[in-house]
C-alpha cells in the first residue's frame, strides 16, 4: 500500500465514522422512542465511530509524515 492510498483510506475512514456518528446521534436524540437496548446500542456504536475517526486520523497523519519524509529524501 503506498502512502497515497493510505491517505485515501484514512479519509474514507473519517467520512464513514462521521456518517455513522451522525446516524447514531440522530437515534440518541429520539431516545424517548427507543428501548433501553436500542439506546445502549446507539451509544456503543457512537463510541465505536469516535474510535474509527481517531484511528483514521492517525492513518492520515502517518501518511503525511511518510510523504514528508519522501520529499525530504528526494529534495
Amino acid at each position: 500500500m503506498n502512502s497515497i492510498s493510505a491517505f485515501q483510506s484514512g479519509i474514507a475512514g473519517v467520512q464513514s465514522g462521521v456518517y455513522g456518528a451522525s446516524q447514531n446521534a440522530a437515534q440518541i436524540a429520539r431516545a424517548d422512542q427507543l428501548s433501553t437496548e436500542q439506546l445502549t446500542q446507539a451509544l456503543v456504536q457512537l463510541d465505536a465511530n469516535k474510535q474509527q475517526v481517531q484511528a483514521s486520523a492517525k492513518v492520515i497523519e502517518t501518511s503525511n509524515e511518510m510523504i514528508g519524509s519522501l520529499l525530504d529524501i528526494t529534495v
